[in-house]
């Protein structure tokens, strides 16, 4: 196998080390201050600060109380949303899982291991039945259908690698997820009736758990704010705290990290699931298109 950037000691780059270093490279420049400012401030090169400002590397708490000092952000509120940050960026690189035997699924990694340690999880899909969800067959078909694999035993790899994520979903620290689907990702016969069918009927059963929330948005909604592309919100802290996003391309995955970024899209699936169907309706709306098929 061969050796990770992290395994030969290059810097690697995270979503949440790059969210705090760019609200600390906004603050700084809102100073009209220059890295040299903040080097002199931690007593360290200027290099130093411009990997932290790159999230390239992870930040000691003294770094970011010291940081938030010289920036003249002594808010209580902000010191400590972005200690949490900061705490949370240390977890996920020193974290070591599952998704470490499966380099041959790249970028995607970085998602599987932010997921590992997430309290929260909202997604909106419009086209497809989310990962956590799925069940083998499912992702299976999901990904002969795409046609980009050349090799079937990828496919295999992939579909395990996608049901060792919904551990999550289970034993003492379970992930709370809410899903919202679009009606017509209900109807899609992605791999036939039968495997449909049984699709629908694990949403039924994972739909009743007590942390899992899985919403139908019916056509009869009409237009709604979501019809421009399906995207994922991942929590680290209380809802609101530490969160990023994740909204998918046909050709690569798009991390979007800041304040504003979550503040809008929470706001964008907030009006969807004021949109859809209540918790039972949508539960009854899946078992009625699960007895059509």
């Amino acid at each position: 196998m061969a050796a990770t950037r992290a395994d030969r000691g290059t810097p690697v780059s995270t979503v949440l080390g790059r969210r705090l270093g760019g609200e600390l490279l906004r603050m700084r420049e809102s100073r009209g201050l220059r890295q040299t400012h903040a080097a002199e401030a931690l007593t360290a090169s200027v290099a130093k600060v411009a990997k932290m400002e790159r999230g390239l590397v992870p930040m000691r708490d003294p770094d970011v109380r010291a940081l938030c000092h010289l920036y003249e952000e002594n808010g209580s509120t902000t010191v400590d949303r972005l200690l949490s940050l900061a705490k949370t960026d240390r977890d996920r690189r020193k974290a070591k899982g599952w998704w470490d035997q499966y380099p041959e699924l790249g970028s995607q990694t970085e998602y599987f291991a932010l997921e590992d340690i997430a309290t929260g999880i909202h997604t909106w899909q419009q086209a497809v039945v989310p990962g956590l969800l799925q069940t083998p067959e499912y992702a299976h078909a999901l990904a002969v259908g795409n046609g980009s694999w050349a090799d079937l035993g990828e496919i295999e790899t992939f579909v395990e690698a996608r049901m060792t994520r919904q551990a999550r979903l289970h034993g003492e620290r379970p992930l709370h997820l809410w899903a919202v689907l679009h009606e017509g990702v209900l109807h899609q016969l992605v791999g036939g009736r039968s495997v449909m069918r049984a699709q629908l009927e694990h949403l039924l059963d994972l739909g009743r758990l007590p942390h899992v929330h899985v919403q139908v948005l019916p056509y009869l909604a009409g237009a709604h704010p979501g019809m421009t592309s399906s995207f994922t919100i991942m929590s680290f802290a209380e809802p609101g705290a530490v969160d990023v996003v994740r909204t998918d391309t046909v050709s690569t995955n798009l991390w979007l990290e800041s304040d504003t970024d979550a503040a809008q899209h929470q706001a964008i699936f907030d009006r969807i699931t004021r949109l859809g169907l209540a918790s039972q309706g949508s539960l009854r709306a899946i078992e009625s298109i699960r007895k059509e098929m």
